[in-house]
């Protein structure tokens, strides 16, 4: 059986470019579809957060269709500490999205330190919608982006500005800073980029053909 690490946020407040803070964390869709695909598929799924911090549901992102499901999502209840967690122990690693990601898995070093470890591994690295800004934190000691040159979807700043939300800094720039080439689909649209060992999904509408993709891969 294939295992899988589906590393959630911890944050449920992002800052945003005035300065408020402005609730926030997981996207309910992007965590129980993409969970659901995997198992459905045989596939073992572990959940983790930094510090082991039980996430927050974005509340946005509740709208009657996915909250039943969150709410007796075990895993989500007690998550593994994501700075314990060993590469080794896995095939591939997922990172769901919702504005959570920005505020914390962006700069978490114990990412950081698992993306490369299963990028130079081989293994298999996932994200979605808001996911990739984790991608950010795969910096290495010499200062090179594990990812550069990497094709890759993520939530664009065009879905960003018709969502409305003024959001501190914008994922695909920073990404595109660090050396990856960002592949945007139209607005809302399922759009899923490939990029030998990368799957990344661009929105929620994303989220069932990413899962899917990835298990295709595994």
């Amino acid at each position: 059986m294939k295992k899988l690490l589906v590393v959630v946020s911890a944050a449920d407040s992002l800052t945003l470019a005035d300065g408020t803070s402005h609730p926030t964390g997981f996207w309910a869709e992007e965590v129980v579809e993409s969970v659901r695909v995997l198992r459905e598929a045989g596939v073992s799924v572990t959940v983790a957060t930094p510090g082991g911090v039980v996430p927050t549901v974005d509340k946005a992102s509740l709208d009657g269709t996915f909250d039943e499901a969150v709410a007796s999502l075990e895993d989500l209840r007690a998550p593994a500490v994501l700075a314990d967690v060993r590469s080794a122990d896995f095939d591939a690693i997922y990172l769901p999205g919702g504005h959570g990601p920005m505020a914390d898995l962006a700069s978490d070093a114990a990412l950081g330190a698992l993306l490369a470890e299963f990028h130079d591994d081989g293994k298999l690295v996932a994200a979605l919608c808001h996911g990739p800004a984790g991608l950010l934190s795969a910096v290495r000691a010499d200062g090179t982006f594990v990812f550069a040159g990497k094709e890759m979807a993520v939530f664009s700043d065009e879905e960003e500005r018709q969502g409305g939300l003024a959001v501190p800094y914008s994922v695909a720039g920073r990404l595109t800073s660090l050396g990856a080439r960002i592949s945007s689909g139209e607005p809302w649209s399922s759009t899923v980029v490939v990029d030998g060992g990368l799957v990344t999904g661009q929105n929620p509408q994303s989220t069932t053909a990413t899962a899917a993709r990835v298990v295709s891969l595994l």
